[in-house]
């Protein structure tokens, strides 16, 4: 049975992979309080004492705003964490696959991003994030960066909840418009880092690197607040839906900036892994359990 060490297990992607790992794999899935990934012996502890055929790494620090004042903890975490579990996962000649973000890009572009293209974060966030890519391809010769957007899910502080929240409390709501990008189901990250983990399993070789995952169509957040609504309302989880307004990025200022282009390319993964992207309006026809969960 495959040997699978998944750190950040208490996150969206990591409650998810946790569900759908347990009874499929040799599991042992850690959270920040079991596994301080900032802590090169704890990590080479645990990892050299488990012997994990495949390391995900699901921990991140993902407070993007906040990230701007904690900039020590967020390159902690965001970079020195994941070069310890290369480092670590080098030496066993683990697998490790390691999440990272659409936000490594500034959003300047016209089209979607490959993963060729020029990255250029404009965040804290997103530079940590990419120091961490840097760092785990220098490390680790077995790894995969997963860059993803916008995730959504049943677990923690999401996008999708916030907006059944705030629909419940106010008339009017106020979503900015003019940036775009992919809602991507926790799910299906779930789904995609399962499928290319078990394929070591089946001594298959593995084209490693960096790859793009997200959902498809494109989008931006005042029509993905629409559909949320329309769904919550039509499946009777909400009484009424709020007034929604678009307003542009400029009207709603964020202590960190935001990419207006997060649009992934998502051509490689499909060519590599044969994965489609995240069908993220499927991921919105039970509402109810973005509801149920907490």
């Amino acid at each position: 049975m495959l040997k699978i060490l998944l750190t950040g297990s208490e996150g969206q992607v990591g409650q998810t992979l946790y569900k759908k790992l347990y009874n499929k794999a040799n599991l042992l899935a850690v959270n920040r309080k079991e596994l301080d990934i900032t802590n090169k012996s704890k990590v080479e502890n645990i990892i050299f004492t488990f012997k994990p055929d495949v390391i995900i790494n699901a921990a991140a620090y993902t407070a993007v705003d906040n990230a701007e004042n904690n900039i020590e903890i967020a390159k902690a975490v965001n970079m020195q964490g994941p070069k310890n579990l290369a480092q670590a996962a080098q030496k066993i000649d683990a697998i490790l696959l390691h999440i990272s973000t659409d936000y490594v890009f500034d959003g300047k572009s016209s089209l979607p991003y490959t993963e060729e293209m020029e990255t250029n974060p404009i965040s804290v966030y997103g530079s940590t994030k990419l120091e961490g890519e840097v760092a785990v391809l220098q490390e680790n010769s077995r790894s995969i960066i997963l860059r993803t957007s916008w995730v959504f899910s049943e677990f923690g502080n999401n996008f999708v909840k916030v907006m059944l929240k705030l629909g419940q409390e106010r008339e009017q709501l106020n979503i900015v418009s003019d940036q775009i990008g992919a809602p991507t189901y926790a799910g299906d990250i779930a789904d995609t880092l399962i499928k290319i983990a078990f394929l070591s399993e089946k001594n298959k070789k593995i084209p490693f690197g960096i790859y793009h995952f997200s959902g498809y169509p494109y989008t931006n957040w005042f029509e993905f607040a629409k559909i949320i609504f329309q769904n919550a309302k039509e499946q009777n989880i909400l009484e009424r839906i709020p007034k929604i307004l678009p307003i542009s990025s400029g009207e709603y200022p964020t202590v960190a900036l935001r990419p207006l282009n997060s649009c992934l390319k998502l051509d490689k993964i499909k060519e590599n892994f044969d994965i489609a992207p995240s069908d993220w309006k499927s991921a919105l026809l039970d509402m109810k359990r973005y509801i149920e969960s907490k």
